[in-house]
């Protein structure tokens, strides 16, 4: 571990110096029976960028965790850290939705997360989630845990199991 963070286990109980945001991805990661190291940093991981920096791996390694409006309501797209969203597959993927951006109060009142710290574990149940099949070309996959810096490590697998999502091909490099 690097001397500029911390880590919090799957597994056991959160502190109390644990934030709720992060409490309720370590409880989802749980449910889904995923056994996932929380890991905390002094500096952000609130981008790709800074979270491949932080854990020293490939901005591809980073999946993301983007909030759209598909006409008017949140949905998720989870992504390679190094890709873009091609809002016109988007849009064909949930039956030609007009897609927007969400914006900072989208975002929080959508996910219950601040952005930057969006996770694909523990979102609320109902949302739509599309978890991009570019992952699966990727091994080992790291991704916000709730706060801007707080990052866990998962698999293409668990993305689509804690997620409850489907495949879908939306990125654009």
């Amino acid at each position: 571990m690097m001397s500029n963070e911390t880590s919090t286990n799957a597994g056991v109980a959160p502190t109390a110096s644990t934030s709720g945001s992060v409490a309720r991805v370590v409880e989802a990661l749980d449910a889904a029976g995923i056994d996932a190291e929380v890991r905390h940093f002094d500096e952000s991981t609130r981008t790709a960028a800074d979270a491949a920096a932080a854990l020293g791996v490939l901005q591809a390694q980073i999946a993301k965790t983007l909030v759209f409006l598909a006409d008017g309501a949140p949905i998720i797209v989870v992504m390679g850290g190094d890709d873009r969203v091609d809002t016109e597959a988007l849009g064909a993927a949930l039956d030609g939705a007009t897609i927007g951006r969400a914006d900072a109060d989208s975002v929080r009142s959508g996910t219950g997360f601040a952005i930057g710290g969006v996770s694909p574990a523990g979102l609320p149940r109902g949302l739509t989630v599309l978890v991009d099949r570019s992952l699966s070309e990727v091994g080992e996959l790291w991704a916000a845990a709730g706060t801007p810096k707080s990052v866990y490590r998962t698999s293409y697998g668990e993305l689509l199991s804690v997620t409850g999502g489907r495949e879908g091909s939306v990125g654009q490099r």
